[in-house]
């Protein structure tokens, strides 16, 4: 019985030894509290962390070290810990010696028969930083992006004056007079070209004074009536170019989206394949639907200078961000084209080669 006996005290002094080397070594902070406000035993943790000794802290009321914004909080869950609440998540900030703010998180548990709170807390200031900083980013992006669209309502509204004078003169125009029929066709297409740009205006007017729902924007769209609207916009720019385009709507011909948007994709697609074909190559650029895992793709290719996918992942949508010399180059199309099928809820992706053109694959939200 005395073997016995001795066997168990010497289990318990290596188990009271191994907590007490735990509760030392320990990087979260450890902390015995009376119920009178004080600390009653602390890891080294939270000397090392508010830059006080032991004796220091030992010394004053919990409160002297909170943070002024956070001590009448704290009082009052430090008084619910003595109605026997357990304290889970709880943050508070503490102020170190130095003057630095810290955050901690806390698990306190109260032991009433002793008047004691057994607590531990970790340091989640960096954390918090983060948050803040996160913070400040949304609202710096929240702000870019009123401008943005700010700049963009101005534009637009005031890009209208100038083409409404243009169409005035096509007007008075007397083409009955001119003879050379080349130059009734330059004209014809000046005007068809003036009246898209102006009808298209008062698109974006209209999309941009609205309230921004997403399902009030929607409408089911026939694609290649669509296509066909913003071909006739760049009608000379295709002839000059000698560009090929090739359709097929067979499998989807109609899908829900917002048609500014979707003449947006087209144009900004279309125009950047001819202005990034090869060297010495005519453009040929080939656009067709799939149904494919339930979902509708819009799957635009061309023969272009393409690019390089190492170089340019992850920045390929990205605002002002330009991958060649050329002339036109000021990296908002593909920006452009981006947000306006993401803010629909629908994904875009692009697979490429050095001169092996591009492929745009387009899954909508349908």
């Amino acid at each position: 019985m005395t073997k016995n006996s001795e066997i168990d005290v010497t289990y318990d002094y290596d188990v009271f030894n191994n907590f007490e080397q735990f509760f030392d070594i320990s990087h979260d902070l450890f902390c015995i509290i009376g119920y009178d406000g004080y600390f009653k035993k602390i890891n080294p943790a939270v000397s090392k962390l508010l830059e006080y000794t032991t004796e220091e802290l030992l010394a004053k009321p919990i409160n002297y070290f909170v943070y002024s914004q956070d001590k009448e909080k704290t009082s009052l869950a430090r008084n619910e810990l003595k109605s026997q609440i357990p304290l889970f998540d709880f943050e508070n900030r503490y102020l170190t010696k130095s003057g630095q703010v810290v955050w901690l998180l806390w698990t306190s548990t109260p032991v009433d028969n002793e008047k004691l709170i057994y607590a531990v807390a970790k340091n989640i200031t960096y954390k918090k930083e983060l948050e803040e900083e996160r913070k400040l980013h949304i609202k710096k992006l929240t702000e870019i992006n009123n401008e943005f669209k700010q700049l963009s309502y101005s534009t637009a509204h005031d890009l209208r004056s100038p083409v409404n004078n243009m169409l005035a003169v096509f007007d008075l125009m007397e083409t009955a007079d001119i003879e050379n029929k080349e130059t009734l066709e330059f004209i014809k297409i000046l005007k068809s070209t003036t009246d898209t740009l102006k009808e298209n205006l008062n698109e974006y007017i209209k999309l941009l004074n609205s309230k921004n729902e997403s399902n009030s924007q929607l409408e089911e769209i026939d694609l290649n009536s669509c296509l066909n609207e913003v071909l006739i916009s760049i009608n000379s720019l295709i002839e000059n170019s000698k560009a090929t385009i090739n359709t097929d709507f067979s499998e989807v011909e109609k899908i829900n989206f917002n048609k500014s948007y979707l003449k947006s994709i087209f144009l900004n697609l279309i125009t950047n394949a001819i202005k990034y074909v090869k060297p010495n190559t005519l453009a040929n650029i080939s656009i067709h639907t799939v149904r494919k895992n339930n979902s509708v793709q819009l799957i635009i290719s061309d023969n272009g200078i393409g690019f390089d996918m190492e170089k340019v992942k992850g920045k390929i949508f990205g605002l002002h961000q330009t991958f060649n010399n050329h002339i036109d180059s000021n990296g908002i199309g593909l920006y452009l084209v981006h947000n306006h099928i993401t803010n629909l809820g629908g994904h875009i992706s692009l697979e490429s080669e050095i001169n092996k053109g591009s492929r745009f694959v387009i899954t909508f939200n349908n």
